[in-house]
């Protein structure tokens, strides 16, 4: 009886509460009447606090428990216009309140994200990905070629040899956009689409941001010294540094709900230093080391407008105009270089964009993209004075740049159509590039004397190349003949110059066409089906057919939706670059000449440089570069799939594995190198060479490349002011080529050319994320660790007449054989005889990198409130984008609740918390102006990242690293301008922002 009374007791009580409640229930349909599946339902009352409801396959919603009071309702949905209400009045009884939703052109164009982490079988929604923005970008550096190198490094090793991609706005190349430009980030999205040319994973998509119904803007101010900086442990002093960036954007309207503009400007100065850790020999012709650091100052400007224009109800368009100058002085790069090669580089490229969006009907989207690129180019270096260098010890004289300019066009058509249709979201398209390249290059004009040695690593006996240099010198100096010095151990190895026309120019022509639908079988099973084709000129490569498929299924019921099963297969073609064929029709044999001499006859005239005639006398083979008549465009054939999971917490975490196999890699070889066995080295150019007496160079496709790569991601919003993004790889990367350049240590013999590749990184790990403290403070950390990259083991000297010094040692089979070299690496045999086992290519592994950077900010609001503004006519990002909404019930827009997998899709990936009022403008700040003051510290733990070791066995710095790494370990250059040899370890920069 007492627990019958207990009972009534509390199902009075939940009645009397239910009677203090209310709710509000109704329907969200479009203009047309069909109603919006998956809309997203807020009601906000005074107080802040917020209640969300999903619409379900008849567009309903309901919010229950709601007390009275005054809401605020919004409804969102990709492709359409928020809709508001700010007067929805609840009582204690269930009120309805229907939505009509109107289209919104732009938002065809651009990814609506959730702002809660979750699973879906939206392909572009895979947990993989990593979509920053909001505060989250506050976490990347400031600097465009840091920003470039961290993100290379959040992208980790890319499916294939040859990275990863970076769009901006839908474009291949251009200007890197200032941060604060940024709208949205998106890293490894959507693998499987034929939209693109090369594999998802390691693509990198930026947004960058439209113009505004309102006028907002912001200025900042960064700077950074020598004072706050730690110095390069291989410098000898902290020498002066100075980092000055200073920019900022305005946008707003030009006619309202019409036009609306953006524009950024940015300029960036940095007096660097380069860091030259060399031996050399002192005024006494004594080998002494020399450390010293040069000042190497970097300039750069870059400012671009934008325009957004809805042209009428149904067109869009988006102009936008690109500006970049650069000047530095470069030259000095991997510590051996003295400062005499120090040169002046100036760049400047100049981008023009449109982009056309047009509503066809209900169900299609077109959208047309151009893009023309202009880049002028140009160096200043003396090249009069011949260039010294003795392998692995220092590189003086000239640079042999020389004074050379550079004309680049490129132009870029896109022409895409989106069309819904029930529960296919169908996309096709074409695009057109063309490069027309117009190039002076005297370069190597003056001469390259090469040094090398006949001692290795650990002997006594034989020389270095650095006393083979000083042999020469002190003989020199003594007044003997080059024959006589030859005799005592000295003289040079090698001298190489070019001769001819310096003009030279290539013309390039590729297309690409792509077809896909994402088809949505089921409410829980999408199957993406794709195909790509394309051709260029200047090869002859024609049946590059590269399908695609994959798909997604979620398991379990749609209400209960945690777990996502991804998997597909694709075909990934690469372009076989300009540069090739520049390179091979400037140095044909005709239009230019190169000399690789061995001869000792002329070697012995050293230090005066033999003129072109002389050359010619002493019947010197010229050297050639061609491509061969056989090469295709290289393919790579990806095969993944990977589980991704809703956790508790509004965590989710995926797991991928991914194989990826190239073939028709790009690599060179030495075609006319002297027949295996006819070779003496103590004799120049004896052997029996098969095509005459000239050397030729030939770029082929008969590489390959194996990847396998396990892949686990974790992310979470924990809540607004909390989330971040973290990745580990395990990785294993095989071939028998490193790219174009790579050379056979044996050109007669492939079979001991497949060893690990040279971006195999076994481990990666990287954590980027945002923390809002107390008293407005964001901290924004950005760690990636790597393990160390391989590198590759030589003899420093050239034992088959191919004129390369690629040669490898073999394992030491017999440890008492003299000559043996011991190394922490192994037992080598500099030596080897026919049968030993010559060791692979990349044997050795270089140290590992840890990179920890942090952004400690706080901002400051002044000014009274200010209200949300969203970007002019509904646009939330860049042009160029895919469009779409999720699968609905009805054929529509694409992004419009069609048929068929949304196709703008961050919400999916591991994305950022946006909103909230960052520093860099990714959300929208409470107040109406406000002031953000910050400390970025780049590798605040002070670790020291160290370069490939010398590889070298000639060489007593063999295994040893005589510089450090260029940014996030070597990913993406050296950062700072691309130095890669920054002259400090941790650097702490000031900042200071003020937006309104």
């Amino acid at each position: 009886m007492k627990r019958f009374f207990l009972i009534l007791l509390l199902c009075t009580a939940t009645a009397s509460a239910q009677q203090n409640t209310g709710g509000l229930k109704g329907r969200v349909s479009d203009e047309n009447g069909s109603v919006i599946v998956g809309a997203t339902v807020t009601a906000t009352d005074a107080n802040g606090k917020t209640k969300t409801a999903i619409t379900n396959g008849d567009g309903a919603f309901s919010l229950a428990g709601l007390a009275p009071g005054k809401y605020t309702v919004r409804v969102s949905a990709p492709g359409f216009g928020t809709f508001e209400n700010t007067e929805a009045n609840v009582t204690t009884h269930v009120e309805q309140l229907d939505a009509t939703m109107t289209v919104t052109i732009d938002q065809q164009k651009v990814t609506v994200s959730a702002d809660t982490m979750g699973v879906n079988t939206d392909p572009e929604n895979n947990v993989g990905a990593l979509v920053l923005k909001g505060t989250d970008l506050e976490s990347l550096p400031d600097d465009p070629d840091d920003l470039v190198a961290a993100l290379q490094a959040l992208a980790g090793p890319a499916a294939g040899p040859n990275g990863g991609q970076i769009y901006i706005d839908g474009f291949t190349g251009g200007r890197i956009p200032p941060l604060a430009s940024i709208r949205e980030i998106r890293i490894n999205n959507n693998p499987w689409s034929s939209e693109f040319d090369r594999p998802g994973f390691g693509r990198i998509e930026i947004l960058t941001k439209p113009g505004t119904d309102r006028f907002r803007g912001q200025a900042s101010l960064s700077f950074n010294n020598q004072d706050f900086n730690s110095r390069n442990p291989f410098a000898p002093t902290r020498a002066p540094y100075l980092s000055r960036n200073y920019g900022g954007n305005l946008s707003g309207p030009i006619s309202k709900k019409k036009a609306s503009f953006f524009l950024d400007f940015e300029k960036r100065d940095i007096n660097d230093d380069a860091v030259i850790n060399a031996t050399v020999l002192d005024a006494n012709l004594n080998i002494v080391p020399f450390a010293a650091t040069v000042p190497t100052p970097n300039r750069r400007t870059t400012f671009s407008p934008r325009i957004d224009y809805q042209l009428n109800a149904k067109n869009t368009l988006v102009f936008r105009y690109e500006y970049e100058h650069n000047r530095s002085i470069t030259g000095l790069n991997g510590g051996f270089s003295l400062p005499s090669r120090a040169y002046a580089n100036f760049g400047t490229q100049q981008t023009i964009r449109a982009t056309e969006t047009a509503i066809l009907n209900k169900k299609t989207v077109n959208e047309t993209r151009f893009q023309f690129n202009h880049q002028t180019s140009g160096d200043t270096a003396n090249n009069s004075v011949p260039t010294v260098s003795v392998q692995e010890a220092f590189t003086g004289g000239g640079s042999q740049i020389g004074l050379t300019s550079t004309k680049t066009d490129r132009w870029e058509i896109n022409n895409i159509t989106s069309i819904a249709h029930g529960f296919h979201s169908i996309k096709f398209g074409v695009r057109v590039r063309t490069v027309n390249i117009a190039s002076i290059s005297p370069q190597n004009f003056g001469g390259l004397w090469t040094f090398s040695g006949s001692r290795v690593f650990g002997q006594a006996t034989g020389l270095t190349s650095i006393q083979a240099y000083q042999i020469t010198e002190q003989g020199l100096q003594q007044g003997l003949t080059g024959a006589q010095i030859r005799t005592n151990g000295g003289g040079a190895t090698q001298f190489t110059i070019n001769a001819g026309n310096p003009k030279s120019g290539v013309s390039q022509f590729d297309v690409g066409m792509f077809a896909q639908d994402d088809w949505r079988l089921r409410p829980n099973l999408t199957v993406n089906l794709g195909m790509r084709y394309e051709n260029q000129d200047n090869i002859s490569s024609n049946l590059n057919f590269a399908p695609r498929v994959g798909f997604a299924w979620a398991p379990g019921s749609a209400q209960q939706k945690k777990t996502t099963i991804r998997g597909g297969f694709g075909i990934f073609y690469d372009r076989i670059g300009e540069n090739l064929t520049l390179n091979a029709t400037r140095l044909n044999g005709t239009n230019q000449q190169q000399f690789m001499v061995t001869n000792f006859a002329i070697l012995n005239l050293f230090p005066t440089v033999p003129t072109i005639d002389a050359l010619q006398a002493f019947a010197q083979p010229v050297t050639i570069y061609q491509l061969s008549k056989d090469i295709q465009a290289p393919y790579t054939m990806q095969t993944a799939i990977s589980l991704e999971h809703a956790l508790p917490h509004n965590f989710t975490t995926s797991v991928t594995f991914s194989h990826a196999r190239t073939l028709h890699l790009l690599r060179a070889r030495a075609i006319n190198a002297p027949l295996p066995g006819t070779f003496n080295p103590q004799i120049p150019g004896s052997g029996t060479r098969p095509l005459g007496v000239n050397d030729y160079f030939e770029y082929d496709s008969t590489g390959q490349f194996n990847q396998n790569q396990l892949i686990v991601t974790l992310g979470s919003r924990l809540s607004r002011n909390i989330s971040f993004n973290a990745n580990y790889t395990f990785a294993k990367a095989n071939s028998n080529s490193d790219g174009s350049g790579t050379f056979a240590s044996n050109p007669f013999d492939f079979s001991n050319e497949y060893g690990r590749a040279s971006n195999d990184v076994r481990h990666r790990f990287s954590l980027n994320g945002s923390f809002r403290m107390p008293w407005n403070i964001s901290l924004n950390p950005l760690v990636v660790y790597s393990s160390g990259q391989p590198f590759n083991i030589t003899i420093g000297r050239d034992l088959n007449g191919d004129k390369l010094f690629t040669e490898r040692p073999a394992f030491a089979a017999d440890l008492t054989k003299p000559g043996i070299v011991f190394t922490r690496f192994g037992a080598f045999d500099p030596n080897p005889v026919a049968g030993e086992t010559i060791i692979p290519r990349n044997y050795a592994q270089a140290p590992g990198s840890l990179i920890a950077n942090l952004r400690v900010s706080r901002t400051f609001g002044f000014g009274g409130e200010r209200k949300t503004t969203p970007p002019s006519n509904g646009r939330g990002g860049a042009a160029g984008q895919r469009g779409g909404g999720g699968g609905g019930a009805r054929g529509g827009f694409p992004g419009v609740g069609g048929g068929g997998a949304r196709g703008g899709g961050g919400g999916g990936g591991r994305g950022g918390g946006g909103g909230g009022g960052g520093a860099l403008g990714g959300g929208e700040a409470a107040k109406r102006y406000n002031l953000t003051v910050g400390v970025n510290f780049t590798n605040i733990l002070n670790h020291v990242n160290l370069s490939r070791p010398i590889g070298n066995l000639s060489s007593s710095l063999f295994g040893i690293s005589n510089s450090s790494a260029g940014a996030f370990g070597g990913f993406g250059g050296g950062g700072r301008g691309g130095g890669g040899s920054a002259p400090y370890n941790r650097l702490i920069e000031m900042s200071i922002r003020f937006s309104f």
